[in-house]
């Protein structure tokens, strides 16, 4: 995969009709005008031409000047020839540091979401970016600023200064009225060839992506999506913004009609989230699996629906609300969900405080329940610390698993114990391969329950370590001597 209920159709159309009467030839004075055509409601096919020819260009003329290009400069090190780290050749040749580094800039789209210089695009697009540019459809270029950058949602949110100037906006729709069929705009700028705007209709929607965080959750389009366009705008047929192009499946990069965006609905949040400098999900205190054929048989359901508790939360959001182990998910304000994909991303449309509705089957009886969401627990506290010292972890930066840390790292939020936040490099734990993600189980056969636990086993062993690590729920071990 690259990364790169339409409420106006039957106004626009009426719109279009009115364009095409109003540009016929005045017809003689003894003759009676045409009547204009009745609009078309959303399910009723063209009765004349003049239904037919129609044209998004008042659309696009409102909507485009709100989506801006986003450049972003990195400085990598590259490789080099092993010769020129020899000492005589660095002097012969009088080469030096800076000539093993290069810019890397990538391009891609952004929408403008405030008129006071909020823009949203992909996470994707800027991370590691160290210098930020966007561009805006009149040419005019500014420095921008990160507010948030979440991995979770591949979302990210940036600030230009504008100097009070008010710019041009997308006004978010309702990403939940949207139905297959519907048609959609699609405004970005691929492979930087200026801005693009194509049309395509909703081809699916909740696709989920099994390797991505549990909030990328997408709507699939057939508008051509291409690399370059991430970031940009995918807008219904009255102008509203009905989500944000991230991705295509292609296998040679190009569009071939699969493309994803990420809902408006869970993109407002994100961008709330700028006034605090960040974005904080709430929870359902719960996890689950979709329900199978098999496990529709052995529950005595008709069909496979929704999504099996397996775990519940002591104390958490669903545990007040009475649902158990067993129960089944249906729906959550009555949109239906049939994977935890579904239920995390309908939770994270919502702030926490806010109250669902949701449809279960408890026993094999249908009923509601009324849930009020609240953010994850940060239990055990947070503490967050470096390993120094002469040991195998000595270079990783580890923190207590808690439901909240393990949310940020979409990670199982019933994970315990101190998880490898990163790796500095060069260090001992990149050495012995430690990994961003791997939780600590225990040193010398004595479990790791938290961050001070570890670094007393770490300092107290004495030249030997025997460690076990679990990788993605898989237990690794390894001794080390030294």
């Amino acid at each position: 995969m690259y990364r790169s209920g339409l409420i106006g159709v039957a106004a626009f159309l009426a719109i279009g009709a009115a364009l095409y009467i109003g540009s016929a030839p005045a017809a003689p004075a003894q003759k009676q005008m045409p009547q204009p055509l009745p609009a078309l409601s959303a399910k009723e096919s063209p009765r004349d031409m003049r239904q037919v020819q129609l044209t998004f260009a008042p659309i696009v003329k409102r909507v485009a000047p709100a989506v801006v290009n986003v450049y972003s400069r990195t400085v990598v090190q590259t490789p080099v020839n092993p010769f020129f780290n020899d000492p005589f050749f660095q002097r012969f040749f009088n080469l030096n540091p800076q000539q093993q580094r290069r810019v890397q800039q990538s391009l891609g789209s952004g929408v403008i979401v405030r008129a006071d210089g909020l823009i949203l695009t992909n996470n994707h697009v800027i991370q590691g970016g160290q210098d930020i540019v966007v561009s805006l459809n009149d040419k005019r270029e500014f420095k921008a600023k990160v507010m948030i950058a979440d991995a979770r949602t591949d979302l990210a949110v940036l600030k230009i200064d504008t100097h009070g100037e008010r710019l041009p906006v997308v006004e978010f729709g309702n990403s939940d009225a949207l139905a297959v069929g519907d048609l959609v705009l699609a405004i970005g700028d691929p492979f930087g060839v200026g801005q693009t705007v194509t049309m395509g209709i909703v081809s699916a929607l909740a696709r989920a992506n099994s390797d991505a965080s549990n909030y990328q959750f997408f709507i699939q389009t057939d508008a051509a999506i291409n690399p370059g366009n991430s970031g940009g705008a995918l807008v219904t047929t009255d102008g509203k913004l009905a989500g944000i192009n991230t991705a295509i499946v292609s296998p040679s990069g190009g569009n071939v009609g699969i493309g994803f965006a990420i809902p408006a609905n869970l993109a407002r949040r994100v961008v709330e989230g700028a006034a605090t400098g960040g974005v904080r999900f709430p929870w359902i205190g719960a996890d689950g699996q979709p329900v199978t054929s098999e496990i529709a048989g052995a529950l005595k359901l008709s069909r496979p629906q929704g999504v099996l508790l397996k775990t519940i939360y002591p104390g958490g959001p669903a545990a007040q609300a009475g649902l158990k182990t067993g129960n089944v998910v249906l729906a959550i304000d009555g949109a239906d969900v049939d994977d935890m994909q579904a239920l995390n991303y309908r939770i994270a449309t919502h702030k926490p405080g806010d109250t669902v509705r949701i449809k279960l089957l408890d026993d094999g009886r249908s009923r509601e329940a009324s849930l009020k969401l609240a953010l994850p627990p940060e239990s055990p506290r947070r503490d967050t610390s470096n390993i120094s010292g002469r040991n195998p972890l000595t270079g990783a930066r580890v923190e207590n698993l808690s439901p909240a840390v393990a949310l940020d790292l979409q990670m199982n939020l019933f994970a315990k114990g101190v998880v490898i936040r990163a790796i500095s490099q060069p260090s001992f734990a990149a050495q012995y391969g430690f990994q961003p993600g791997d939780i600590v189980r225990s040193v010398n056969g004595k479990p790791v329950n938290d961050v001070g636990a570890l670094k007393r086993l770490l300092d107290g062993a004495r030249g030997h370590w025997d460690l076990v690590i679990d990788r993605d729920g898989r237990k690794l071990a390894l001794t080390v001597d030294g």
